[in-house]
């Protein structure tokens, strides 16, 4: 699978391998929702993930895939949180180094959860992108075999199996919602979708404030942008070129939401789910609240990617 285009088989493949670690999240209906828009709605918790976020899936698939040369050499990876916990975790759980480059600032919650699961966490510029430039250096440097966080098909065919989940359990489903950071969970909903059920329709959301994936999409190459908003996991100055190659061909359509549109549907969701959420994962309900026009009367499963919220963004967002 090496720089390949993963495929439904590799999806399959990967729910084998991380079936052992990781069990299905729940899919649950929210009729107040649903009502606020006209349709069924349905949200993907992957904020009940070990580690509170989608990107698990990937790293348990990348990690307990890796060859016996990778794992004595360690991995590495740049991160905003959620990538970097993945990997943490998997790491403890193959016995596998695992070094992380965060941007300086990045959420506490996240760091510290990090250093629990073992990996060795460094801090280094004011965003993801020039954490990933420095540790991208340093990996050429001591030798570890660098994960990207979206140039994987490993990750994409693990973090797909989310998508799966949903199909398996509501074959129906007419639309699936995915916030984009990178786009590998977008990328491996497209995957699944477009093979199990190719009726079903797969909406990629990312904030205005950080628009260089969708800019991306729409231009059909990869272009650099601006990084300004609060939904950290969102945050990416750059497109990544696999997750785009899946999205040019595969997605659907692709929203932008405001920060004021991230803000109410985070709360949304705390209010009604009675969960944890962060501003990422509840990107993808507020690019559903913008389309509602064109899902009304349908059923739409939400992806709710992540929760790992700290107490001073939860305090700013309900204030």
């Amino acid at each position: 699978m090496n720089g390949e285009r993963p495929t439904v088989s590799d999806v399959l493949a990967a729910r084998r391998t991380i079936s052992p670690y990781l069990r299905p999240t729940a899919l649950y209906r929210y009729d107040r929702l649903g009502r606020s828009i006209g349709a069924e709605v349905w949200v993907k918790h992957e904020n009940h993930q070990p580690v509170g976020a989608f990107k698990v899936r990937g790293g348990v698939n990348l990690v307990a895939n890796l060859s016996e040369a990778e794992r004595r050499r360690g991995i590495s990876a740049a991160t905003t949180g959620n990538h970097g916990q993945s990997l943490a975790f998997a790491g403890r759980l193959f016995g596998v180094r695992v070094v992380v480059f965060v941007p300086e600032g990045a959420n506490p919650l996240k760091v510290d959860a990090m250093r629990d699961l073992g990996a060795e966490v460094i801090a280094h510029g004011r965003d993801f992108d020039e954490a990933r430039e420095r540790c991208e250096e340093v990996s050429k440097e001591e030798g570890f075999r660098y994960v990207h966080s979206g140039d994987e098909p490993l990750l994409i065919a693990g973090v797909a199996t989310e998508t799966l989940e949903i199909l398996e359990e509501q074959p129906y489903i007419d639309t699936v919602v995915v916030p984009v950071g990178g786009g590998s969970g977008a990328a491996g909903a497209c995957i699944v979708a477009k093979s199990l059920r190719p009726a079903t329709k797969v909406v990629g959301v990312q904030s205005e404030a950080a628009p260089a994936a969708f800019l991306s999409w729409r231009e059909r190459r990869v272009v650099e942008d601006r990084t300004a908003t609060f939904a950290e996991g969102l945050a990416t100055r750059t497109g990544f070129e696999l997750p785009q190659r899946i999205l040019w061909d595969l997605l659907d359509d692709f929203v932008l939401v405001s920060e004021d549109d991230l803000r109410f549907a985070t709360r949304e969701l705390i209010e009604v789910t009675r969960n944890l959420v962060e501003g990422a994962g509840a990107a993808a309900w507020a690019g559903a609240r913008k389309i509602a026009d064109r899902l009304a009367g349908t059923r739409v499963a939400v992806i709710c990617s992540g929760g790992n919220v700290n107490p001073v963004q939860l305090v700013d967002l309900l204030s």
